[in-house]
């Protein structure tokens, strides 16, 4: 019997075996769910097409029926972040350039802005600063990632 470990592990790598001709796509994340979904969230620099999620799937669960890797019944689901979804790689941050993003620091406050730049350690930002009787201005704000509790893309309608 595999421990959720031992299967996120093995998901990984079947998963970089089958992109490794991809360097576009990239892994956000895989989770073993206590109901029995093992989730895998793809994603790409330009986007990721719903045929390669769906490449991905038929890879890892063709692996995982043959070595046997999950005993239980389970539920495969390979998919993108949705819209609403945390950035949480510094690939993220980087696709998303110069799109609005909330920003929710660990003291729970929120910064919105432009995403201008990320480095790994700090996010910058372009935020709107309006103060009583003044005009707004555009300021840098720089945050160390790990003051970030969650950064989110706003999502315009416009």
């Amino acid at each position: 019997m595999f421990g959720n470990m031992q299967i996120e592990k093995r998901v990984r790598e079947l998963i970089e075996d089958k992109i490794a001709d991809r360097s576009d796509l990239f892994i956000v994340s895989i989770r073993m769910l206590k109901n029995g979904i093992l989730e895998i969230l793809l994603d790409g620099d330009e986007g990721i097409a719903i045929e390669d999620c769906a490449a991905v799937s038929r890879h890892v669960g063709f692996h995982l029926e043959e070595e046997n890797v999950i005993e239980n019944a389970y539920r495969l689901e390979v998919s993108s972040p949705g819209l609403d979804s945390p950035l949480v790689l510094e690939r993220q941050y980087l696709k998303n350039i110069g799109r609005d993003v909330r920003v929710k620091l660990e003291d729970n406050t929120k910064h919105e802005g432009k995403l201008i730049a990320m480095n790994g350690e700090l996010v910058v930002i372009e935020e709107k600063v309006k103060e009583k009787g003044k005009t707004a201005e555009v300021k840098e704000a720089i945050f160390p990632l790990n003051q970030i509790k969650e950064t989110k893309v706003l999502i315009s309608f416009k």
